[in-house]
């Protein structure tokens, strides 16, 4: 469907995180009224009830991705039955019966617990700001294929973590430089970089309001049943320590963290091929 400029703009103006369903409801009750193109009329009554209805609408939790799933060229590992089991643990939780039990008046959208996933460090559903954020990662590593010298690795690293000189016959990575996106390891036609393993950051307790900060991440690379036990782990948390409402990353303090990145430490192979490094 059509939107007029206007009415565009006064989308925009809308909070992002509720931004796509009141675009889909928009579109919807102007199809339904027989309009053919949305107009600031538009916008402006699905807005007031789609507010005035807010309670109506609150699940308990937000659960977001980014493009990859529509064929993004930047994806570094795939998440889709991650997603799909990370929902589950969300409906299991019962988190809207939670919420109702913790927050004194109506629930609104800012009271859920947010989740998303990001296919890629370019981070496009914005994980540094939920309560959980989870990023697809691919570890580069060099191996004993000869290098043609090419240099692809080195142009297409936007993070300068790869460097080839003339006194060293293969290209040498930064690890502390390198977000794991795996453009390198694309773009080489030798074989030289391959991946050491693939996996997800986890990142914590980011929120956004009148005191935002950003997400804390754990340190290493973790795989699908790492990450859910770590949801998991987050929600147990969350529930035991969260009243009146309070955000997860109220709750999530430097001792909290600690506590996850010990627990953590080790599991995947990642911590230890690294820590050589």
């Amino acid at each position: 469907m059509q939107w007029r400029p206007e009415a565009e703009e006064l989308l925009k103006k809308v909070p992002f995180f509720v931004r796509k369903k009141v675009r889909s409801r928009v579109e919807k009750e102007a199809k339904e009224a027989g309009k053919s193109m949305v107009t600031p009329v538009e916008v402006r009554a699905t807005q007031k009830r789609y507010l005035t209805g807010m309670q109506a609408e609150v699940r308990g939790y937000q659960l977001d991705t980014c493009f990859g799933p529509q064929g993004c060229p930047n994806r570094a590992n795939p998440g889709e039955n991650l997603m799909d089991d990370i929902e589950n643990l969300l409906r299991e939780a019962d988190l809207l019966s939670f919420l109702k039990d913790s927050v004194t008046g109506d629930l609104k959208f800012h009271h859920e617990f947010r989740v998303t996933l990001a296919d890629c460090p370019n981070a496009c559903s914005q994980p540094q700001i939920k309560d959980i954020g989870i990023i697809g990662a691919v570890v580069p590593e060099i191996v004993d294929a000869e290098c043609t010298r090419c240099e692809n690795c080195v142009e297409v690293c936007k993070d300068n973590a790869v460097a080839l000189n003339e006194h060293q016959p293969k290209p040498q990575i930064d690890y502390k430089q390198c977000l794991n996106c795996g453009q390198c390891i694309k773009v080489c036609p030798s074989g030289t970089i391959q991946d050491i393993c693939r996996g997800y950051r986890v990142q914590l307790g980011g929120k956004l309001g009148r005191h935002p900060q950003l997400a804390k991440e754990l340190p290493g690379i973790y795989t699908e049943k790492e990450v859910l036990q770590i949801v998991q782990d987050c929600l147990t948390l969350y529930k035991q320590r969260s009243t009146g409402g309070r955000r997860f990353a109220e709750i999530f303090g430097e001792e909290e963290f600690q506590m996850l990145s010990q627990r953590y430490a080790g599991k995947s192979n990642y911590h230890g091929q690294m820590a050589d490094r």
